[in-house]
Order: structure tokens, then sequence, then C-alpha cells
């Protein structure tokens, strides 16, 4: 049955522009991904007459490798499946390949297209207002492919469904939230999702209501993110997640790892405890795919105080170049003050060379745009996919620009200063640069997050020694006079993780 699916979706896709699809937030699921997350369900509880829900269903590739799993199954004797679709060139399609499977499956087989919007269909029903449905319709399994498209806050879609939108909304988590829903307790779905809402503020009402409602059991990594819909050119890191419907926390979760979706016989597995992946009030999710992973969890996780917890906070940087344009300056000059970029942080320290960009320079008249000339650390917010380290990091020194009063940050570098705005002790700063430029800390922040950019916010959030202890490594890195990361590495376990 899916080969016969994937063969009119293929003629679909060989006629249908990329970019048209792309526009939607629709790219479709490769038949070894849909037979991977069919088999991810676990099916040892399962009953004899099986509700699916296949929502954005497409051409029904998903669906389709879902029923040929359950057609294997003894005990299973009736599937019932309803799948939503709206998008007029794929309707035809999907009614088509949903005919077949059901003149070729075994069991009794009944199907329903629901030719209406997944999301504003339920929005009474999911916000439990007075046109909400008694008995709506729950199900045993969701499977899903949901659009990855971002939306305006103002979106019908965004506001049908306010308790999990805060930030800019997409609709890949407001179809995962209203599948949840459609859960019945205790069953799962298995959701192929970027990888984006494990951490950030964005998310975070998404993460509530996703890891209150139900709890991870199984989670999916691919290590070449555009191996994932190889047919569709998608540069997007993304996984593959089962969720229970259920209050029961599981002592574990399954963490897989594949290099691409090609591969899913080479597939590494790790049992990791559930209080290591989901952690601290923001539920962020923390992906490790090693024992060394673990270790490294297990590590920073032994204190609980936060950088703002201890009176520091990494911020990011004020100047947006582009739209201050007017007020920057090619030359040194009277009332001129010096603009740091990532550029000038390099081998653990801040200069001011030439950075290669058209200004280098900002007017001091602009208050807003400025800040104090005082200890700092600053880090790159943006590094390249390929490169060794995310944390990437320099000691910015006052002294070496005592002619200023203040200076001014491109905003892409994030700096670490005291909240109350006071500067920061000389061995503060040089313990605050030696627990970001670690090994540790870099692994531990790519555990968190796969993306490029450096997140103040996550940041701030990850649990570091206490003050005391801080300017501790502090005083031993600047009395060495070694600023790389191997010396860092070895303080900072002297001191703080012995």
């Amino acid at each position: 049955m899916l080969e016969y699916i994937v063969e009119t979706t293929n003629a679909f896709l060989d006629q249908m522009p990329k970019s048209q699809r792309k526009k939607k937030g629709q790219f479709f699921t490769s038949s070894e991904t849909a037979v991977f997350m069919a088999n991810m369900f676990d099916l040892s509880s399962i009953n004899s007459v099986i509700k699916v829900l296949d929502p954005g269903t497409g051409t029904g590739i998903l669906a389709a490798a879902l029923v040929e799993r359950l057609n294997q199954e003894n005990k299973v004797k009736r599937i019932e499946l309803t799948c939503y679709e709206t998008d007029i060139d794929v309707l035809p399609i999907l009614k088509e390949n949903l005919k077949y499977i059901a003149e070729n499956v075994k069991k009794e087989f009944s199907y329903t297209i629901m030719e209406e919007d997944y999301i504003l269909s339920q929005q009474d029903t999911f916000n439990e207002t007075f046109f909400a449905e008694k008995n709506p319709a729950k199900y045993d399994l969701v499977i899903g492919n949901p659009p990855y498209l971002r939306v305006m806050r103002d979106n019908p879609a965004a506001l049908a469904m306010p308790a999990v939108v805060h930030g800019a909304p997409n609709l890949y988590f407001l179809f995962a939230s209203m599948s949840l829903f459609n859960l019945k307790q205790e069953s799962e779905m298995v959701y192929i999702i970027p990888r984006s809402w494990t951490s950030g503020a964005y998310f975070t009402a998404f993460r509530q209501y996703l890891l209150g409602e139900g709890r991870l059991e199984q989670i999916h990594l691919f290590v070449s993110r555009d191996k994932v819909f190889s047919e569709e050119q998608v540069l997007q890191e993304t996984m593959i997640i089962r969720v229970k419907k259920t209050v029961n926390t599981p002592p574990h979760v399954l963490i897989t790892s594949s290099k691409s979706n090609a591969d899913f016989n080479d597939i590494t597995k790790l049992d990791v405890p559930y209080a290591s992946v989901v952690t601290g009030s923001s539920l962020y999710v923390y992906l490790p795919t090693s024992e060394a992973d673990i270790r490294v969890l297990d590590m920073i996780n032994t204190y609980r105080h936060t950088f703002p917890d201890e009176g520091l906070r990494m911020r990011t940087g004020i100047v947006v170049d582009f739209r201050q344009w007017e007020d920057l300056r090619k030359e040194p000059g009277e009332h001129h003050l010096p603009l740091f970029y990532s550029q000038h942080i390099r081998e653990g320290k801040v200069n001011h060379n030439p950075s290669g960009k058209e200004y280098d320079w900002i007017v001091d008249s602009k208050r807003g745009l400025i800040q104090k000339n005082q200890n700092y650390v600053f880090c790159k917010r943006f590094t390249a996919k390929e490169e060794r380290r995310r944390l990437q990091c320099g000691i910015y020194s006052p002294k070496e620009f005592e002619q200023y009063s203040f200076i001014a940050t491109q905003n892409k570098i994030n700096y670490v200063d005291r909240v109350d705005g006071e500067e920061m002790d000389i061995d503060t700063t040089y313990g605050v640069y030696a627990l970001l430029n670690s090994t540790l800390f870099d692994m531990y922040y790519r555990i968190l997050n796969g993306s490029t950019q450096v997140n103040s916010t996550e940041i701030n959030s990850i649990p570091v020694p206490p003050m005391n202890i801080i300017d501790r490594i502090g005083d031993r890195l600047r009395d060495s006079g070694d600023l790389s990361t191997g010396n860092c590495d070895r303080i900072i376990m002297e001191v703080a993780y012995a």
C-alpha cells in the first residue's frame, strides 16, 4: 500500500513547484521516515478497534505507513482513520490513495476526510467555550507531519489557541498541541517537527502544555539536518517525538539518532533519565546522544543557581547597525565611540582592530545605544555550523580603551555584566569567561540548543557555581595568564567540579 501512495505522491511532487509548497510550509514525508514513525508506537496495550488521526494528511504517506503496521497486528480487528486536509491540489490524490488502502487492507477499515481547518474547526472545544462539543472525538494513535510555517500573532490559528502561544507562533506547534488534545488518555502521538521548540522563551507556553498534558517517551534525532526531507531541500533541525498523554512520568526517555532518513537501520540508542532531559521551570528539553553528554548534564546540574541568581546576566548587544546607520562613523573622532562587533573577539580577548565592517565607530549622542566602559565578557551570538565551538568568548578590558567613558556593542554580540549595572569585579569577569570558554559549558549548550545562535535567555538559565567559586576560578585563571580552553577546563574542574 505504501509503495503505491509514494508513487502517486512523487508524481504530484514532480508537477508541483517546491516554492509553492514552501509558502504553505508543506514538506512531504519520505517512505523511510514514515515507516520508522509508524514503528515507534508502543502497541503492546492496543485495542481491537483502533481510531487513528492524521492531521494535515497530505497525500497520506504517514497514514498508509501506520495502517500497514496495524495490518500486521493480530489483535487489531478494525481501523478507523480520520484525516484532515484542505489543500485543493492534494485532496484528489489523497482520496484516490485512501480508496486504494481501503481496497487492499486486510482488516476492517473505514476512513473520513475532514476538509476543514484542523485548528479552527476545534477551537471552541479546545478552549472549552460555550460552543464546545460535549463528546469530542478522541483517538488511540495520532501520527503527524504538520506544516512548518511561522504566522503572525493575529493569525486566526494563533488566536484560536492562546494557551500555547507566546511570542512568534508556528503552525507546527499549534498542530502538535491540538493533536495531544485529540488523544485519549494513556495514548500516544508520533510527530516529526523542528527542534526549535526545545528551548527559548517563545516556546515556553507550548512546552508547558505539551509536557504538562503529556510525557516524552522517545526522541529521534538526525545528525544531518539536510537529509530528513532529502527531496525537499529543507535545512531545518528536525526531530521525531513520541509523546504519551499521561500524568505519569517515565523514569527514562529513549533518545535515538541516525545520520539521515535513509539509514534507520544504523541507529544509536540511549536511555536518559527523564529529569536530565526535561529540566527547570522553563521545561527546556536537553538532547544528549552519548554517555559523555549525560555526564556533562549531571556535572552542570550539580548547582542550582544561575547567573541572574548570582547577580549577573547575559544581555544582547544594543546597536542594530542597519537601523542606526545614521549614527555610525567610519573613523574615530570627537564624540565618536568604538563600536564592537563579533569580529573583535579573538583568542579570549577583545580588540578594536578594523573589523572589516564599513563602520567601527558610533556617535556618543544617543545614550540608549551606548554602555559604560567597564569589565565585560563578550560572546559571539552566531557561529558557523561547522565551527568546533558554539560559545566563543572574549574578556573586554576597559583599560585597553581608557580614553572612553562609554562604548557600544553591535547586536550580534552578547555580553555579561552585573544585573545592577555596576562593574563586575575583575576576578568575576575572568571566572565567567572561564566557565563560558570551557569544554563543559560548550557541550552543555550544544546539548540544549542545536542552532548556531547563542541565546542569552538560555545562557542565563544554565546552572553555575556560586559567586565565591566563580571568583576563585577567575583568580586562578588571571594568575595563570593562559586563557586557552584547556586551561579553563583544568581550572574549573579543580575548583568547581572536582
